[in-house]
């Protein structure tokens, strides 16, 4: 029997297709190589404790904003709380909550950071923020030159109203308008730009520093239980879904592809690939395909995470979510600063009680981590380090840790077939109309994720799901 779709890859765009193709009725299949839905964004057990793998906040589930607006074409409501502040940012003597309500934000802001151009700054970043999200109607196809040049067209408003920042290098902009700002300042901005738009000041756009800066002003959620559970809930009127199943192989055939696993063989009339689109050719002996997706290769940059989970036994009250920025840039990593997320206090289905779950993530190059000579004490020395970061600036006691643990590049790899994590940013180089496409000019071979249109994190997926699901109805 030939299915509607093969969707390959229950990451965030693998399983919010696969679930709204499915909510209008097409026979949809959905292969995951793992046990645990989400890739890079699931959850998963370890010697009786549990972890977020990646991702450790949901933001875009609020009205007028596209994560609310494909859960509720699904049909699934999330088991969500709400966390303000989003982030707790620790830079040396300083602590900065994220509130979301501006003033309240401000006013530790004004204090941590004194700047006569702050309000003035922030400001903007507001403004921007609220207003972008108002725009609809822009959508981007890439099949071939005609479609691509007609979907540009759409973006035209959003280009008009944004157009100063849009062509405004980020790293320029900010040194210009604070034109007597420390470097102090500077870090605690980049480091929260950085952890959103994945990609450093001198590389993006103003707007993408704005929209990065400004994610805390929209509601950001925490996942009850663990994201494998609100995959488990977006994916359930899915009705084939294959855990543990790899595809090893595609072939294309004049009217269907068929899917190759260890166990079988699959047909569909379309195939959405939620793998890495510079290595999504490795699965074809098809020449054309693998030509379209070698022209993509040169968008790999190798950045990727390494990971420092804990669990720990503490009565003490704990945010969310910390970002913590030290004076320099940590061995073996690209970034100064530690993101450290901890389960909420109530979440015994994640930790249990009196327990905290703790998912820590820094920025590296995943060729650090290729050398097998180097790669044990590597790994060694970068735990050690962040544990004692972590102990130290959230008062955390040895004896308190029950469990920790890395997990590199390789490690990424091993489990989900990609080692490269955070996305393709929007930078200069990789800006419209040069970002790969949810459209392929492979006929019924379509892509999502986060290296596709639009970028990373759960809106930027969300906003490619959407674009997908209308090219799909054109």
């Amino acid at each position: 029997m030939i299915k509607d779709f093969a969707v390959v890859g229950s990451g965030i765009g693998g399983s919010s297709i696969a679930a709204l193709l499915s909510s209008k009725g097409f026979d949809v299949i959905l292969f995951e190589k793992e046990p645990y839905l989400g890739g890079c964004s699931s959850s998963f057990s370890r010697a009786g404790y549990n972890y977020n793998t990646g991702a450790t906040t949901l933001a875009g589930y609020e009205d007028g904003h596209v994560v609310r607006e494909i859960f509720d074409a699904i049909g699934v409501v999330p088991n969500l709380l709400e966390s303000d502040p989003s982030i707790v940012i620790i830079h040396n003597e300083n602590v900065t909550p994220r509130y979301r309500d501006f003033e309240k934000f401000f006013e530790i802001l004004q204090l941590n950071y004194p700047h006569k151009k702050n309000r003035v700054f922030w400001e903007l970043i507001y403004d921007i923020n609220r207003e972008f999200y108002r725009f609809s109607g822009h959508y981007y196809a890439n099949s071939n030159i005609f479609s691509k040049v007609e979907s540009l067209f759409s973006f035209l408003p959003i280009f008009l109203r944004f157009k100063k920042y849009l062509v405004a290098n980020a790293h320029s902009f900010i040194k210009n308008f604070f034109a007597d700002a420390d470097d102090e300042y500077i870090a605690f901005l980049e480091s929260q730009i950085f952890i959103v738009a994945q990609a450093p000041l001198r590389e993006i756009n103003f707007f993408t520093a704005a929209l990065s800066l400004a994610y805390t002003f929209n509601k950001n959620y925490y996942v009850l239980g663990g994201f494998s559970t609100l995959f488990d809930d977006i994916t359930q009127n899915v009705k084939e879904l294959h855990r543990k199943s790899e595809i090893i192989s595609i072939s294309r055939h004049k009217n269907h592809f068929e899917l190759y696993t260890k166990n079988g063989r699959y047909k569909a009339k379309k195939v959405i690939l939620n793998s890495t689109v510079y290595d999504s050719g490795k699965l074809f002996n098809d020449i054309e395909i693998k030509n379209y997706y070698k022209r993509y290769k040169k968008l790999d940059n190798y950045q990727s995470s390494f990971m420092f989970y804990m669990t720990i036994k503490s009565e003490k009250n704990f945010h969310h979510h910390y970002q913590i920025i030290q004076e320099d840039t940590l061995p073996y990593t690209l970034s100064k600063a530690l993101f450290v997320s901890f389960s909420d206090k109530n979440d015994t289905l994640i930790a249990p009680k009196g327990h905290y779950s703790i998912t820590a993530s820094i920025h590296t190059d995943s060729r650090l981590w290729e050398n097998k000579s180097f790669y044990k004490a590597r790994k060694k020395e970068l735990e050690d380090i962040l544990r004692e970061i972590i102990l130290k600036k959230l008062d955390i006691k040895e004896d308190e840790i029950v469990q920790s643990f890395g997990a590199t590049s390789k490690t990424f790899y091993r489990y989900i077939r990609r080692s490269q994590l955070g996305g393709n940013a929007m930078t200069f180089k990789n800006f419209l109309p040069f970002l790969p496409g949810n459209d392929t000019s492979i006929k019924n071979l379509y892509n999502v994720g986060d290296t596709v249109f639009p970028a990373q994190g759960w809106p930027g997926v969300m906003l490619g799901v959407k674009n997908l699901k209308r090219l799909l109805d054109a």
